[in-house]
C-alpha cells in the first residue's frame, strides 16, 4: 500500500490543488471517491486488465458515465497513460486527507464502554474542538471490555481514560 501512495500523491496533489483553484474541492472528493469504487469493482479490473491505455480510459470513463466531469477524465487518462490507474484508489484517500487538512476537520474515534448519549457526545465534540483546533468529526463504537471510561483516537493522538487501561498501567507499574 506504501508504494501506491506514493504513487498516488503527485496526482492526488496536482488534483486537489485544481479543485481549490476551481473552488470544487467538495465536487472533486464525491467524484474521486466514485471513481475509486469503479476502480476496486473486480468486473471493471477484469475489464481494464491488459488494453492499452487508451482503451484503459474509454472503458472506464464509459462506465462512470455523468459522475465524472471533464477534468476528471483528463485525470483518469492520465493515471491510464501513465500505467497509474491502480492507483486511483489511493489517490481519492489522498484527496480527502488533504480535504479534511484543508477544512480544518480531523476524524476522531471514540471507544466507550457503554453507548454515549447525545449530550455527551456534544460534550466531547466541544472540548475536543477547543484541544485540536479544528471541527471534529466523532466515530462513535462500544467495546465493553473497557470496563468503564473511554479511549478517545484523533491522527496521532491516543487518550486512553479507560478502566481497562488504568489497570493495566497500575500492573506495569507495580511490576517494575
Amino acid at each position: 500500500m506504501s508504494e501506491l501512495t506514493t504513487i498516488a500523491r503527485p496526482y492526488a496533489k496536482a488534483a486537489f490543488e485544481f479543485a481549490v483553484d476551481k473552488n470544487a474541492v467538495a465536487d472533486w472528493n464525491d467524484m474521486l471517491s466514485f471513481a475509486a469504487q469503479v476502480a476496486n469493482n473486480e468486473q471493471v479490473k477484469s475489464l481494464v486488465a491488459n488494453k492499452a491505455a487508451n482503451e484503459q480510459s474509454e472503458i472506464f470513463i464509459s462506465v462512470c458515465a455523468e459522475q465524472i466531469n471533464e477534468y476528471g477524465q483528463n485525470l483518469i487518462k492520465v493515471l491510464a497513460e501513465n500505467g497509474r490507474l491502480v492507483a486511483l484508489p489511493a489517490v481519492a484517500h489522498l484527496f480527502t486527507e488533504f480535504k479534511a487538512e484543508y477544512d480544518k476537520e480531523i476524524d476522531v474515534d471514540i471507544v466507550s464502554a457503554t453507548a454515549l448519549a447525545d449530550n455527551q457526545q456534544a460534550s466531547l465534540v466541544a472540548t475536543l474542538e477547543k484541544r485540536f483546533s479544528r471541527k471534529i468529526k466523532l466515530n462513535c463504537s462500544v467495546d465493553e471490555t473497557l470496563v468503564g471510561g473511554l479511549i478517545v483516537k484523533a491522527g496521532d493522538n491516543v487518550i486512553d481514560g479507560s478502566i481497562r487501561g488504568k489497570l493495566n498501567r497500575l500492573a506495569t507499574t507495580l511490576q517494575s
